[in-house]
């Protein structure tokens, strides 16, 4: 069974999660194409990464979920948060998208085998509260738009504020029917104030 990326569930809303996620090393490829192709573009580059393709020819077990942001990838310090540019609404035809695996848990930039294909990074993403809807079906442009401005509604009704653009998340390979396919929908917002709030019920821990 594929490994899930660990999360901690800090409150629940009524159309989305409110998570943290903690400190995490992606593996990410910078492609040029359109949102339904990018994944593929991407996959072989990052297949080959944890399949022995770095410079300890070793094996890296695979995390889901495969996520995806709009581009370009800045060059930034491996401390330094995802920033993306642009919006998916605006995207039309090929551009530039940033699709990454999630290493598993434990794994760090510096214990990470260095890639062999120059188009792959190692980047850390730092912690962060992050804002989930979750969705099953087809992941489609047109779908992750549609829940995307649905995420963005119900943060603005909680009284959450986003931060940066949102990124995308594929959690089934290609040959699972495509209606019992878990996606999602991944915002940075700040941290919540004090209290269940906004209709919020705040649960214990949960890992992902």
């Amino acid at each position: 069974m594929t490994e899930q990326q660990p999360y901690e569930l800090v409150q629940r809303y009524p159309h989305f999660e409110l998570r943290h996620y903690p400190t995490h090393v992606l593996a990410e490829v910078q492609v040029n194409a359109s949102f339904d192709r990018a994944g593929n573009a991407a996959f072989r580059y990052l297949f080959n990464y944890i399949s022995g393709n770095n410079a300890a020819r070793q094996s890296v077990a695979m995390t889901a979920p495969v996520v995806q942001g709009l581009g370009p990838s800045q060059k930034l310090a491996m401390t330094a948060p995802v920033l993306q540019s642009g919006s998916l609404t605006s995207a039309e035809g090929a551009a530039e998208f940033v699709v990454a695996f999630v290493l598993p848990a434990g794994m760090t930039a510096e214990t990470a085998p260095v890639p062999s294909d120059p188009k792959v990074r190692i980047r850390t993403v730092p912690g962060s509260f992050v804002a989930a809807k979750v969705f099953f079906g087809g992941g489609s442009k047109g779908a992750f738009e549609q829940r995307n401005l649905e995420l963005q509604a119900a943060l603005t009704n909680a009284g959450l504020r986003a931060v940066g653009l949102p990124r995308f998340a594929r959690f089934d390979p290609p040959f699972k029917p495509w209606f019992l396919r878990h996606n999602e929908v991944l915002q940075d917002a700040e941290h919540p104030r004090a209290g269940a709030g906004a209709g919020g019920e705040t649960p214990g821990e949960t890992p992902g």
